[in-house]
């Protein structure tokens, strides 16, 4: 029921069928007059973690207010990125797009970018860090997508930047990518 030009990117399938892949699950879809229906199934985890979530939240690695510039096209991901990146402690800015990147870091300096890697219809992300790193050498970089690693992403690790994040992933998985690249 998606309304053209108003809705989503239309990624949302996308990135479940990416993650149940990743997971070893499977999806079955079966449609009627109805409606859709879609039975994710994922296998059981056999891992035991001796670290209550409580626990392991209070140990993720926190920053101390480095400027971070969030560039993706969804608006959601952004304020759903800020307030991770609000809970850990750093001071993250955000932009919608690789043109709007490349006005924001003419004059602002930062210390990460979390970069979207396709941000239909400008610049994909692999194109907005060539040209970030044109005018700031050496700027780190996190990648994320809702799709797996591809060219893109290898060639932009090639140039510099950090690390890969498959979206959707959880705060301590960005805690993580974050502390590894500013640390680079």
């Amino acid at each position: 029921k998606k309304i053209m030009g108003r809705s989503g990117t239309g990624l949302g399938l996308a990135v479940v069928w990416n993650t149940v892949q990743d997971l070893g699950g499977t999806v079955d879809v079966t449609s009627n007059a109805s409606g859709t229906t879609f039975e994710v199934r994922l296998p059981a985890s056999g891992e035991i973690t001796d670290v209550p979530p409580e626990q392991s939240q209070a140990n993720m690695i926190h920053g101390n207010g480095e400027r971070i510039l969030v560039i993706d096209d969804d608006m959601h991901q952004r304020k759903v990125t800020t307030e991770m990146l609000d809970f850990l402690d750093y001071n993250p800015e955000t932009v919608s797009s690789g043109e709007e990147a490349l006005s924001f870091v003419k004059n602002n300096r930062v210390d990460l970018l979390v970069l979207d890697m396709i941000m239909p219809p400008g610049m994909g992300g692999l194109e907005t860090y060539e040209r970030i790193l044109n005018t700031h050498p050496g700027q780190k970089a996190i990648l994320i997508s809702g799709f797996s690693a591809g060219k893109d992403v290898e060639k932009a690790i090639e140039l510099g930047a950090s690390n890969f994040v498959q979206k959707p992933y959880a705060v301590e998985k960005l805690a993580s990518a974050i502390y590894v690249a500013l640390k680079e």
